[in-house]
């Protein structure tokens, strides 16, 4: 890797951590050695690079700082080239048309050189199959996680039940054939997540919900987090019960 290279993709690297980054972790990713790292740091800090930290604690890139736009490499083109198709395929309408929309742009603003990882990829994601329809207006759902508001439901269960619910919506989960709604639940006091495709009806409402969609998230990857690693050694045991000799 060229130097300079290897400067943007310590900034980079920097850019995408939310806790100090080592330098042991950027030799391991970049391939190259701790030394070099701590080099290339230190010229960075030279060149007014607003980076905080210190050798065997970590690194961080202070706010504020910014790059030229567009200053891709192929891979990240393809990447989000090939996130984008993802998009067109799966989301609501007006997800989709911003998708595309995001393709042209990227084509349009990086250099000619690179332009044919935009608009001719060599990677392209599947087209999309039996999607379910989605029971109430994703694009609105999406405006009422950004403004807080509280939704409305008629939802009916995977057992046909049908229940009236007054839900705070904070994200949406794409999976190839449905999407998820994940909300706080007033009538269940509890994180759920909805099909959208089960929704029979829903009302948008002006009413602000007490939490911020942030809070609700984070609190949310807590608890999935810890679900997650409690199941983890019942897991390993079932695991180890298959192939444990009787």
């Amino acid at each position: 890797m060229r130097r300079a290279d290897r400067l943007f993709q310590i900034i980079q690297v920097l850019r995408r951590g939310r806790r100090p980054v080592t330098a042991d972790a950027m030799a391991a990713e970049l391939e190259t050695s701790k030394r070099t790292i701590y080099r290339d740091i230190a010229d960075l800090m030279a060149q007014r690079v607003p980076i905080r930290g210190e050798a065997g604690v970590g690194y961080v890139l202070d706010g504020g700082f910014d790059l030229p736009p567009l200053m891709l490499t192929p891979d990240e083109i393809e990447a989000a080239v090939l996130g984008a198709q993802w998009v067109a395929g799966r989301g609501d309408p007006a997800l989709a048309r911003a998708a595309l929309d995001l393709i042209a742009k990227i084509g349009a603003a990086v250099p000619e050189r690179l332009r044919p990882f935009a608009l001719e990829p060599a990677t392209r994601a599947a087209p999309r199959w039996n999607v379910a329809p989605d029971g109430l207006d994703m694009a609105q759902v999406r405006h009422a996680i950004r403004a807080g508001h509280k939704i409305a439901l008629s939802y009916r269960d995977e057992q046909d039940r049908l229940s009236e619910r007054t839900v705070w919506p904070f994200a949406v989960g794409y999976h190839e054939t449905v999407r998820l709604m994940i909300a706080w639940c007033e009538l269940r006091t509890d994180f759920r997540s909805f099909r959208t495709d089960r929704v029979t009806a829903a009302e948008f409402l002006e009413d602000r919900y007490p939490e911020r969609p942030a809070v609700l998230r984070a609190r949310w990857r807590k608890l999935m987090n810890e679900k997650m690693a409690e199941m983890r050694p019942r897991e390993a045991a079932a695991d180890q019960a298959k192939v444990s000799p009787r």
